[in-house]
């Protein structure tokens, strides 16, 4: 299948069709983004299905139900897909978002407002090799050819929603001031309680130390890959087919050493470091 049967062009960017449409995206410019709104902003592979899990329990107290009971989908919606439009304006508030769009993308009304954000930054190398397997199980996606194929278009910005490095910058904008929170899903991994507990801080909410502990353990990996109501189990195996893939396969940081030659590591290495020349933006994974 070519490319432009399978992905919508939005401002240069790749957007899989079967999520996105003209209409979603009309959704996404005209929405109406309120101050109490909070968004969990991640670039593909990078963290989103788990803040789908956290937001919600965060945000109402620690109740548990949403995440039990709700597709992440509909629980916190995607800004951009096709499913924000059905379920964003019957939402309580707060209301949890996710979106892959950077910031000068986002609605107008978002500029305006007080809505918090969530970054989440994962190592790209990770995100990457985390895209491959999900180019590979998910058959409204272009066949990822080989790693180091998939490598040359991810450097490029050839994949969903452009470079990893772009996206990265757009949201260190010193616009959004005290309304943005960054934090990366290899501290995630690390310490999960006191990362909950960072972005309650953020958020101005309190959890008691028992609720925070059960929250969290329901945000593990292993308990948010048995939720079926998180683990895309139930989207039809001719979309994504769990035999080829997992869609929660992992949930580990450094699986890239698994998958990278040497040569691999440093060409990607290079082009990255490169990209982010002059932004003072440093990482936990960082060559030293």
């Amino acid at each position: 299948m070519a490319a432009s049967d399978l992905y919508l062009d939005y401002h240069g960017f790749m957007l899989p069709r079967a999520s996105h449409s003209e209409e979603s995206l009309k959704y996404l410019e005209n929405f109406q983004v309120k101050d109490d709104d909070v968004f969990g902003i991640t670039y593909p592979k990078s963290g989103t299905t788990w803040m789908q899990e956290i937001l919600p329990p965060l945000l109402n107290g620690g109740d548990l139900t949403a995440v039990e009971t709700v597709p992440n989908w509909d629980r916190v919606p995607w800004l951009e897909e096709i499913r924000s439009g059905l379920v964003l304006d019957k939402l309580p508030s707060p209301r949890a978002i996710v979106s892959h769009i950077q910031y000068h993308l986002m609605p107008s009304s978002f500029f305006k407002s007080k809505a918090k954000v969530i970054y989440v930054t994962r190592n790209p190398k990770d995100a990457l090799v985390s895209s491959f397997h999900f180019h590979k199980m998910a058959s409204f996606l272009e066949d990822p050819g080989t790693l180091e194929e998939f490598t040359d278009k991810f450097l490029s910005g050839k994949v969903l929603f452009g470079k990893w490095t772009d996206h990265v910058k757009s949201w260190r904008n010193p616009e959004l001031g005290d309304r943005i929170m960054f934090i990366t899903y290899e501290e995630m991994l690390q310490d999960l309680h006191d990362a909950l507990r960072r972005m309650l801080r953020f958020l101005g909410r309190e959890l008691s130390a028992e609720a925070l502990d059960r929250v969290v353990n329901q945000c593990t990996f292993k308990n948010m890959k048995s939720n079926k109501m998180s683990n895309y189990s139930m989207v039809p195996q001719d979309y994504m087919d769990n035999k080829k893939s997992a869609f929660l396969r992992k949930g580990v940081a450094g699986d890239w050493k698994n998958h990278f030659s040497p040569e691999l590591d440093a060409k990607f290495t290079a082009v990255i470091q490169e990209e982010m020349k002059g932004t003072n933006i440093r990482f936990p994974w960082d060559e030293k």
